[in-house]
């Protein structure tokens, strides 16, 4: 299998404006009042306190960031992730929605921000500073949304070195690859694996309280890795439909109701995720996410 033609690079980034800054006079009287060092804290103000349009975007930023990743797995440089192609048309679409409704919400900011920044003067008192705010064309280069798509390194080198160098480094592009197609699908598995975890301790304790998130997310993932499995692993996609049909497919309500139902589900998790240690290589004390 080549990973080039199973899946691509992307990175995203996003920066945007905190509207959060250090006061350092503030920091030095409560430092002072408290009879403490200035090490003890820092006071760190909000520039735009009590107003949506700014949180939204932020809100916005880290939804995308949950799906990025979610829809990705790691490729073992900080920020790069590995898209399988299978994924590629359902992620892009979603991503340039969202990329849509980011900027919608960033442009409504701008057109409040003069009033936000007035508003800021009545709410800060003592602690406004006019220097703390940038003008509109500056601020507006503090926002950016960008995702970058590249192919998987291949092992094809047009330079002029040694046939011995060359060889070096097509070697070490190889196993730099094969590396991060193994990380990329552990992760997969990983992925199913701590959700039925989280399944089976939450059922098995007939006193403990879910959200309706413990099928949904459960369901999501088995839908995501659907199309992650780039190396088309049989064993990774028998357990995703096991899980899928077995688990995902239950109303939370029906959980809850019956407990009957709710001990058979959870011995069914726990089978699952025994089985699923078992091609992994983990214990049953693995620890999941929640």
């Amino acid at each position: 299998m080549k990973l080039s033609d199973k899946a691509l690079l992307v990175q995203l980034n996003v920066s945007q404006w905190t509207a959060r800054k250090l006061d350092r006079k503030a920091t030095e009287q409560v430092a002072r009042n408290n009879n403490t060092s200035l090490s003890a804290g820092r006071y760190n103000k909000s520039l735009l306190p009590m107003n949506d349009y700014l949180a939204n975007v932020h809100q916005k930023t880290t939804l995308i960031r949950k799906k990025y990743y979610a829809n990705t797995l790691p490729w073992g440089i900080e920020g790069t992730q590995m898209l399988p192609s299978a994924n590629y048309l359902a992620f892009m679409n979603e991503f340039r929605k969202e990329k849509g409704d980011w900027e919608s919400l960033v442009s409504k900011f701008y057109d409040e921000y003069p009033r936000l920044r007035t508003d800021a003067e009545r709410f800060l008192g003592d602690l406004y500073n006019k220097a703390d705010y940038p003008p509109l064309h500056e601020l507006q280069r503090k926002f950016k949304i960008d995702l970058a798509v590249f192919p998987v390194p291949a092992d094809d080198f047009r330079v002029e070195i040694s046939d011995h160098e060359l060889s070096r480094i097509q070697q070490d592009v190889e196993d730099r690859v094969q590396n991060a197609a193994k990380t990329a699908m552990d992760e997969a598995w990983q992925r199913l694996f701590d959700r039925v975890k989280h399944m089976a301790e939450k059922l098995a304790d007939p006193k403990a309280v879910f959200r309706d998130t413990l099928v949904e997310n459960t369901k999501d993932v088995c839908s995501i890795l659907s199309r992650l499995n780039f190396t088309d692993d049989p064993d990774l996609e028998a357990m995703r439909q096991e899980v899928e049909q077995s688990l995902a497919n239950n109303h939370p309500e029906a959980l809850r109701n019956n407990p009957d139902l709710r001990r058979d589900k959870a011995a069914e998790a726990s089978d699952i995720m025994k089985r699923m240690g078992a091609f992994m290589g983990v214990t049953n004390d693995t620890n999941g996410d929640s």
